[in-house]
């Protein structure tokens, strides 16, 4: 089959690998989308993944194509999201239910083959199969949208809260979504880029602009940083209400430091908190999904064929467009 391997940091290249072939408790997934996000960009720089070579995506749905001898309750045929995370189940953290902070964690497209392929294996158990009515290449927003809802897990988040969100790429729009969702009282959103913004306006936030300082609101209830990046994260800690949360939901590089003021946190009872991956939200983000919740229209701008992979990679790292897609079925001439 053909599959995109980042096989060094900076090299990206379209190979001819084995097919896969699934385990006792494995399917072999054919696939239909998978989505590029910041992972996949830390990745490519030589970060997060154990060892290279390896197939990105961890974004992913499709249709089963081949079940392993113990599968049972997944057939051959059916249109699944699959969550990539694959916790051991045995160390300390698994045992207490965090897995997300698994030990010996791995996933799909990091650590294991991904999506960014013709066909992927697939533990059977991290399958969720889709209604007739949800779109596969639009299900792969899925896996994104568990990570977001393990944020709003965190959280805890009051109705009627004001809510400030630093970055309107796909995940800080997707919080914006559910923050809406989940009763906000106010989601003011943060964002350089002046298409992000107007994305944001037209998904119905109360105001978007460059920099916080064009609100006239001194503080907010959660802050919540989608970006990664130190400077948003140093602006946002500010600008946190007392009695306030702010969430770390952006990846940053493992070099990224900002200050904090203790006595602040202590004074005005600030929360600081993050969130990692997934945490028993994906069957809750595929339910989510099928209600509607996100409109996959605006946040899906790109949807490539995998040929075009190292171009979706150098698109995504410009900023340019929103979510995008690879999709290993899509005609090259497209």
């Amino acid at each position: 089959m053909r599959a995109a391997v980042i096989s060094a940091p900076g090299r990206i290249d379209l190979e001819t690998v084995p097919d896969p072939a699934p385990g006792p408790r494995e399917v072999v997934v054919q696939v239909a989308a998978a989505g590029i996000c910041g992972t996949d960009l830390h990745i490519m720089a030589g970060g997060f993944a154990p060892s290279l070579p390896v197939i990105p995506g961890h974004e992913f749905a499709g249709t089963v194509v081949a079940t392993g001898k113990d599968v049972k309750g997944v057939r051959i045929g059916a249109r699944v999201a699959a969550d990539p995370n694959m916790p051991c189940h045995e160390c300390r953290y698994c045992r207490i239910g965090r897995s997300n902070l698994c030990e010996q964690w791995a996933a799909i497209g990091i650590s294991a083959p991904g999506a960014m392929a013709e066909y992927t294996a697939v533990p059977a158990a991290n399958c969720v199969v889709l209604p007739e009515h949800v779109r596969l290449e639009d299900a792969a927003l899925i896996e994104p949208l568990s990570c977001a809802v393990r944020g709003y897990d965190v959280l805890r988040a009051r109705l009627g809260s004001h809510i400030l969100i630093y970055g309107a790429g796909t995940m800080g729009l997707m919080m914006l979504q559910l923050a809406k969702a989940a009763g906000a009282a106010s989601v003011d959103v943060v964002d350089i880029n002046e298409d992000r913004r107007s994305t944001a306006v037209i998904l119905g936030c109360t105001n978007a602009a460059a920099s916080a300082d064009d609100f006239s609101r001194p503080g907010w209830d959660i802050v919540i940083d989608a970006t990664g990046n130190a400077r948003a994260i140093q602006d946002g800690l500010g600008r946190v209400a007392k009695g306030g949360t702010f969430l770390q939901f952006g990846v940053a590089s493992e070099d990224v430091r900002v200050t904090i003021d203790p006595h602040r946190i202590y004074h005005e009872e600030i929360t600081i908190t993050g969130s990692m991956a997934v945490l028993h939200s994906f069957d809750r983000a595929a339910e989510l999904f099928a209600t509607g919740v996100l409109p996959a229209e605006i946040l899906i701008s790109h949807r490539l064929p995998l040929s075009r992979t190292a171009e979706a990679f150098h698109q995504v790292k410009s900023g340019s467009g929103r979510k995008i897609q690879i999709l290993p079925t899509l005609p090259e001439k497209d």
